[in-house]
């Protein structure tokens, strides 16, 4: 094992939310502050054999942190089902299919010049469909 961190608790750890963006459902975050904080819990970690960082904001850490940034996706019908699922709302879910067809993260994540290694989940996901990358 890898120690697994999920982005949305450490954004609540270290008070990173700076308001609330009522429109899109979402709460707002100063990149430069979450990178600060993630950059600290991977120094507090740095004897773990590794560390898996779970945000669609991760691939924003600089490239010197990063061993592999898995990128998934998902097809469109798949993708907005499963928004549904979670009473995301249209607009919503609009941005989200939008940054899926126009691969967002992961041309973020190219321009950022990490080795990315991209993860279909349309049928699901399972741990060793992302063992040959860590």
């Amino acid at each position: 094992g890898y120690l697994y961190v999920d982005v949305t608790r450490l954004i609540r750890k270290y008070r990173l939310s700076e308001g609330y963006d009522k429109k899109r459902k979402t709460k707002l975050i100063d990149v430069k502050k979450l990178n600060a904080a993630l950059v600290k819990e991977i120094r507090l970690h740095s004897k773990e054999k590794g560390m898996v960082i779970d945000s669609h904001l991760s691939h924003y850490l600089p490239r010197k942190l990063v061993d592999v940034c898995v990128v998934t996706k998902c097809a469109l019908p798949v993708l907005q089902r499963r928004l549904k699922k979670r009473h995301y709302s249209s607009s919503k879910i609009r941005e989200n299919l939008d940054s899926e067809i126009f691969g967002i993260c992961l041309n973020e994540a190219k321009e950022k010049g990490h080795r990315v290694n991209v993860v279909d989940t349309t049928k699901g996901i399972k741990r060793a469909s992302l063992s040959p990358f860590f």
